[in-house]
């Protein structure tokens, strides 16, 4: 059944991936067509359920082939995994300070990045796209592992990797468009804002296949890259925002079980 998304071009399988992801945080921002509110501690719990997704895929399916591959070609094991690891942290960093942006539950005037007169649904949308970014490189550098056959990567492994960031993506769709629902915004249009935030996944994720790809040499520091990256956004982001208002217990619940959940996709998958 899987043979014939197995035959395709490691860029097509990242595009088809990253899509996916795509489409189930349309999913999640279609809640905007049932709901007018979500309830302070079932917001915390989905997105302390998406931490815990993006923590397991940062070492199950990223820093433990990151640092595979650097065994299997006689590098120090550690090296190119700290490295990229940190590189992905510092280029989220920059992009923080570079884009403006408004984490959720926040206010206008809290917004970071440089001064801007962007509306509070602008800022809102960028700061989703912003972590979604990662997302969609990790979906690419996981195709380009498969492709090269390195260690234990796989094109299954890797789509259950997408299918893990996909389903983490669908709370992130309710989180932004409910809330811009709840301010006046009509359904359509904050549908629209909630699916739009991860059109970047699925161009980041060629790009992502592509440059393994093309330089191989650079794999190991892609793949902890991405795993920096997402590490980033979970504590500076979404661990925070879970946690901000109470409902703590669930909300670190919530990340355990999207941790036991994308750990079982990967290993099952993978």
């Amino acid at each position: 059944m899987m043979d014939w998304f197995t035959a395709l071009n490691p860029t097509v399988q990242a595009l088809l991936g990253g899509t996916l992801t795509w489409g189930l945080t349309a999913l999640g921002a279609a809640t905007v067509f049932f709901f007018t509110k979500i309830e302070k501690h079932v917001m915390n719990m989905m997105l302390g359920f998406a931490a815990g997704v993006m923590i397991a895929a940062s070492f199950w399916s990223l820093l433990a082939p990151s640092i595979e591959f650097s065994e299997q070609n006689g590098q120090i094991p550690w090296l190119a995994p700290a490295i990229g690891f940190l590189l992905g942290g510092l280029f989220i960093r920059l992009l923080d300070f570079v884009v403006p942006h408004l984490h959720l539950g926040n206010a206008k005037e809290k917004a970071e990045g440089p001064p801007t007169k962007f509306k509070k649904s602008t800022l809102l949308f960028l700061a989703i796209t912003l972590h979604n970014i990662p997302e969609g490189l990790a979906i690419g550098v996981a195709f380009g592992a498969a492709a090269l056959g390195i260690g234990d990567a796989t094109v299954v492994g890797a789509l259950g990797l997408a299918i893990g960031i996909g389903i983490q993506n669908m709370p992130e769709g309710a989180a932004l468009s409910v809330p811009l629902r709840g301010e006046g915004m009509s359904r359509a249009r904050a549908f629209n804002y909630g699916q739009l935030s991860a059109i970047v996944e699925p161009i980041a994720a060629v790009i992502g296949a592509a440059a393994v790809i093309l330089v191989q040499p650079i794999l190991p520091y892609a793949l902890a890259f991405a795993a920096g990256a997402m590490i980033f956004v979970v504590v500076e982001e979404l661990i925070p925002e879970s946690q901000s208002s109470g409902s703590t217990d669930l909300a670190t619940l919530g990340l355990m079980a999207g941790f036991v959940v994308m750990m079982i996709l990967d290993v099952s998958l993978g």
